[in-house]
């Protein structure tokens, strides 16, 4: 009966799956870029298809670097972070069954392959600033192996193999010009199919690939400071100078260039070098800086710390809500983290691709992130170190504390901005800038509800509160608690 129909069913579902794991290998009637789509579904029947099409691959004897190469010279990774991910898993899965003693489980390939992948970029990437070394590479991984140290012989021959060629994964050029050519006007037109790289290397894992044609969300005249390198390092004295720049941004990038903008000018060399990618970046007012007025950090994903100064108040006060507000539309969830739960503590990588989620999934990723954040923040200060202890632990509860105290504020803010719109209904920037500092305009009630209460406090933080000068990006000192009650509108917070 019921149990005879549920067994055939599987078996007619296997079947279909097995046929369409032999299209998509042979590239019967898909491209490459279609590979991807059928594999990464979070559902049953694309589940038997990934394991149906791994078995086409024999991995036995390889490394896993080799293995890899081999997988992604297949077909086209692409797709949001998560599906990537999937895909990645179904690799793990497929290596583990065909090295069974090689390493211990399935989850320590996985995390071994991860970590490939975020050290390609950070060795082949451009402008990420210093390159991970190897014995930061072993450092990073220490205790992932189900709880042990991975073998040093064998992360040494793997850092050195993707060092020396880094990995290179099919890409199907056709589906790449579709998916940043939303804007583009016509295939005829040669410049609207110009795409300009800005911290890539090239990676679709992490790249952010920019066209000419990206819409321009602002512009405007700006003095910055290089206050801080990659990772929060202090700026050398003798590049710390202000200069004077016309600022665009335009998607994800604000392009930095000498002299006022035209529609028609080229980008670059030089221009291509000033830009600074915003995504996962976080532009707070400087109140705390009394060198000169108007003034704003902004602190990008690699926590880099520059100071802006605009040419009034509400010049500031347009740019800090644009930056922020473009960011939290447009950067793509986390990347899960390879090396991220690793006993030194190292930021994740953060990717720069856009996001595909819709605005409404955007603004629950965002919450969602929050709330983890601010949990995994509880749980550390609830278990301190042990103040006579002196030294590395002591240095990694701080760092630790520095970065959770950020990302909170961080999701914080791009919860209560992007809910703010949404709720606004205002799809143009402008208007919306326009509505939430209008007086008659948003009001308290337009504090997102389903952030527990004290993610308004943070938010108008990094918004433009004077409550900002005990969070300088730049120091990363602890904020004074407010009132449990007491909740701002970014608005309100900004106008203070």
């Amino acid at each position: 009966g019921i149990t005879d129909h549920l067994a055939n069913s599987n078996k007619a579902d296997l079947q279909a799956a097995r046929r369409l794991a032999k299209r998509l290998y042979h590239l019967e009637g898909f491209r490459k870029s279609d590979v991807a789509r059928h594999l990464s579904k979070n559902n049953a029947f694309s589940q038997m298809v990934a394991e149906e099409y791994l078995c086409f691959f024999n991995f036995s004897g390889l490394t896993v670097d080799q293995a890899l190469r081999a997988f992604l010279k297949e077909f086209a990774l692409m797709g949001e972070t998560q599906e990537r991910e999937r895909v990645l898993c179904h690799f793990s899965k497929r290596y583990f069954q065909c090295n069974p003693n090689t390493l211990p489980s399935e989850d320590s390939v996985h995390t071994l392959t991860c970590a490939l992948m975020l050290l390609n970029t950070d060795l082949h990437g451009h402008n990420i600033g210093k390159r991970m070394s190897c014995m930061q590479f072993i450092a990073n991984l220490e205790g992932l192996n189900d709880g042990r140290d991975f073998p040093r012989d064998l992360l040494k021959a793997l850092y050195n193999s993707i060092k020396n060629e880094k990995l290179q994964w099919t890409i199907d050029e056709e589906e790449l010009r579709k998916s940043f050519s939303e804007l583009a006007e016509s295939r005829t037109d040669s410049a609207s199919h110009t795409m300009k790289r800005i911290n890539s290397g090239g990676n679709p894992l992490v790249g952010v690939a920019q066209q000419s044609n990206a819409q321009l969300y602002k512009n405007g005249f700006l003095v910055r400071k290089a206050h801080a390198d990659t990772d929060g390092k202090r700026t050398p004295r003798g590049k710390r100078g202000w200069k004077s720049f016309y600022a665009i941004l335009k998607g994800l990038i604000l392009y930095l260039q000498k002299g006022e903008y035209r529609p028609d000018k080229q980008l670059t060399d030089e221009d291509l070098k000033n830009a600074v990618s915003i995504h996962h970046s976080l532009a707070m007012r400087a109140a705390d800086y009394s060198k000169r007025p108007n003034v704003f950090y902004l602190r990008t994903a690699d926590w880099r710390v520059f100071l802006f100064q605009a040419p009034n108040a509400e010049q500031m006060q347009s740019w800090i809500t644009r930056i922020n507000t473009v960011a939290a539309m447009f950067s793509a969830p986390p990347f899960p983290a390879a090396i991220g739960s690793q006993k030194k503590f190292s930021r994740p990588l953060l990717p720069g691709s856009t996001t595909k989620l819709s605005q409404e999934e955007q603004v629950q990723s965002h919450e969602s992130r929050f709330r983890a954040i601010s949990s995994e923040l509880t749980e550390l200060r609830a278990v301190p170190p042990d103040p006579k202890v002196k030294g590395r632990e002591q240095e990694e509860y701080k760092q630790r504390e520095e970065y959770l105290e950020f990302e909170k504020t961080r999701y914080g803010t791009y919860a209560m901005l992007l809910r703010a719109k949404i709720r606004s209904g205002e799809t143009d920037l402008s208007a919306f800038e326009a509505r939430l500092f209008d007086d008659g305009g948003l009001q308290r009630t337009h504090s997102s509800p389903t952030l527990p209460q004290e993610a308004s406090s943070q938010a108008s933080q990094a918004s433009g509160n004077k409550e900002v000068g005990n969070s300088n990006p730049a120091k990363g000192n602890k904020r004074g608690k407010r009132s449990e009650g007491q909740r701002h509108s970014y608005r309100q917070a900004v106008k203070q």
